[in-house]
């Protein structure tokens, strides 16, 4: 069996017709497969519907609806992947950080987020989804590069491309 969580783009690709084939031919291929979904990705599908306008919101919540739809099973953000992600985050800091802006020494007190996500080269809930994914041990089925965020975790971080794949 295995377990995959699928990325934002990768639900939007599979909902859209003229986009999903590399997504049913993979699931056609690969039957013994559970699919994860993020709360962060909900939230991300959340957003989008409570900014468009009225026929557009009818358009995402058709998406939305075809996600719960499929059933999977949903990731929450809890203390383990909370701990991932600042230690995910940490490595991205101490390598990506501008110098004048990197702190040691610092007491916790002192302690904020000194660093943007944008000079880290970070999408934020990129960074949450993938300490999900490796918190979980699912593999994460995404069309980013997720570059930035490869470069700290190695190996830790399993990433599948579909919509790169050949059928």
């Amino acid at each position: 069996m295995r377990d995959i969580l699928l990325d934002t783009c990768v639900w939007s690709d599979w909902y859209d017709v003229a986009k999903n084939t590399y997504i049913i031919k993979k699931l056609e291929r690969e039957q013994d497969i559970r699919i994860y979904l993020s709360a962060v990705t909900l939230g991300e599908l959340q957003y989008g519907f409570d900014v468009l306008s009225q026929r557009e919101k009818q358009e995402l919540g058709d998406v939305i609806e075809f996600v719960h739809g499929q059933g999977p099973t949903i990731v929450e953000i809890n203390r383990h992947v909370a701990r991932e992600y600042g230690r995910i985050r940490a490595k991205l800091f101490d390598r990506f950080a501008p110098n004048e802006k990197k702190r040691k020494g610092l007491r916790p007190e002192q302690l904020r987020d000194p660093v943007t996500s944008l000079e880290l080269g970070i999408q934020e809930n990129d960074l949450w989804i993938a300490a999900q994914a490796i918190t979980y041990d699912l593999i994460l089925v995404t069309n980013d590069k997720l570059k930035r965020i490869r470069e700290v975790v190695g190996d830790e971080l399993h990433i599948e491309n579909w919509a790169a794949e050949k059928p």
